[in-house]
């Protein structure tokens, strides 16, 4: 099959999250299964800095809010995807500073709805073969509501491609005002509930679930928590309609060993592997990383469980919970800390403070460093992962993979990826980590004391490693699920 995968960020071109390494890694994975998989997004600037050696493909025009734009599609070589990459390039929409989305003041751009709604029109143009490349996709996967109008303008063509929608997180609906709808020419049956309106406003996201061939997310149980009002966003009554229509699909995220493996990670101290000293391996990690962090004994300070988080600073993360239960550890010297995330200013202060309190246990790092979250995977010996809700997660993969036990709420992808180490579990062996059931400070409070007391065994420990680092969560299988997925008659 030909599928034209299309997406506002991709790893290693640009990245604010899961959806750039889910980007990187899938069109990866369909390749490998067999198929001829286009990656398409926008020339931001960073992007255009980042692979300055581009090819010209086409020219071709596309309509945006009131005006015709004129478009470019460029292929650059990205040698750590071992493939060409097609960019579009409009530069009044997307050469500018800043991430993809945000300014340099970190405030949204003024005209994201233009700036997507016009990618989107250009994959369909794309799509359909009519933007110069000579070149026609069987399948397009659109991603989060950036994408999210791209199933709704191939909905309008006569033998479209099919299309697949996946939604990588239900809190951001892309909303925008009916200005922006009528300006941007759209057709005026999409206005309405079966459409794109919601509650007055024009939401992107709405309109990749409404008319899409196939929705999927990122996991089982987010396919069916986002059916209910506690998880929807208000979309619950929409989600039903699509589960109930046969269209909604949860199929777990994978993680790419190329970049994550602790037996060839270039960012380690030292590699390791399951059954050749990860034991040692990981203590040497922890040591490098306690010493690079400021410790004055590193030797010392790993003897304490370290404790590492790495994620937005948001109430969604749960960081709130870490900072109600963390700081009691810290002051008893039991633990150690490592944060390293950015997001909200207060949340940013409070973990600065911590730092402050305690220089020679809590250490943080607040905006993200890829080398960094590498370290912490390898040598943290707990991960902290208390999230409200989690569409998939991709850290707690990663720290199974290190041997890192991932501490986690039961919630979406978490409760499909982490065993709890309760007597059973450890008994049977198929415990990989430390799982709490309500999202507060007490719950995770227990959790991770129940973690701290088994650290204290290390035969048992080892052991709930060991089985953490046996699972198998590569992209094959959710490529082979994609695929089922793409080839399926409407």
């Amino acid at each position: 099959m030909k599928i034209l995968f299309a997406t506002s960020e991709a790893h290693p071109l640009v990245k604010t999250g899961g959806l750039a390494d889910v980007s990187g890694s899938l069109p990866r994975a369909l390749a490998g299964l067999g198929h001829e998989v286009q990656l398409v997004l926008p020339a931001y600037q960073s992007v255009m800095e980042k692979y300055p050696l581009y090819e010209v493909l086409s020219h071709f025009s596309v309509g945006g809010a009131g005006r015709t734009l004129n478009a470019r599609m460029l292929a650059v070589w990205v040698p750590e995807l071992e493939q060409k990459v097609w960019l579009l390039d409009i530069p009044e929409l997307f050469h500018r500073p800043g991430n993809p989305y945000l300014g340099p003041d970190g405030q949204d751009w003024w005209d994201n709805g233009e700036r997507f709604a016009v990618f989107s029109r250009a994959v369909a143009e794309v799509a359909m073969d009519r933007a110069g490349l000579n070149w026609r996709a069987d399948v397009v996967h659109a991603n989060d509501w950036q994408t999210g109008l791209v199933p709704a303008f191939l909905r309008e063509e006569a033998n479209p491609p099919r299309t697949v929608f996946t939604i990588h997180n239900m809190a951001y609906a892309g909303y925008f005002p009916k200005s922006l709808f009528d300006s941007l020419w759209l057709p005026w049956q999409w206005w309405g509930s079966e459409g794109v309106e919601f509650y007055g406003l024009l939401s992107m996201l709405k309109a990749g679930i409404q008319y899409a061939d196939a929705v999927t997310t990122v996991s089982p149980s987010y396919a069916r928590e986002i059916c209910t009002e506690e998880f929807a966003y208000g979309f619950s009554g929409v989600m039903r309609h699509t589960r109930d229509q046969g269209r909604l699909h949860g199929i777990l995220n994978g993680i790419d060993e190329k970049y994550w493996s602790p037996a060839s990670d270039p960012y380690l101290f030292e590699n390791y592997a399951l059954g050749k000293g990860h034991v040692a391996g990981k203590k040497r990690n922890k040591q490098a990383l306690l010493q690079q962090l400021g410790a004055s004994d590193a030797t010392q300070a790993a003897d304490l469980p370290l404790l590492g988080f790495i994620g937005r600073l948001v109430t969604q993360k749960g960081i709130d919970l870490i900072l109600q239960v963390v700081p009691r550890l810290l002051e008893q010297r039991r633990v150690n800390l490592v944060a390293v995330g950015s997001g909200a200013a207060h949340f940013e202060q409070a973990l600065r403070q911590l730092a402050v309190e305690h220089p020679e246990h809590a250490f943080v790092h607040i905006g993200y460093s890829e080398a960094l979250a590498h370290q912490v995977e390898a040598g943290a010996d707990i991960f902290l992962m208390p999230s409200r809700f989690e569409p998939c997660g991709l850290n707690q993969l990663y720290s199974l993979a290190y041997g890192t036990l991932p501490l986690v709420h039961h919630t979406g992808g978490l409760a499909d990826t982490v065993v709890n180490a309760s007597d059973e579990h450890i008994a049977q062996k198929t415990a990989t980590g430390f799982v709490f059931y309500d999202p507060d400070a007490h719950a995770m409070g227990s959790a991770l004391e129940h973690a701290l007391y088994l650290y204290q065994k290390p035969r048992t420990w080892q052991q709930i490693q060991r089985t953490a680092m046996e699972q198998s969560f590569t992209w094959e299988q959710s490529a082979r699920d994609y695929v089922d997925l793409y080839s399926k008659e409407n």
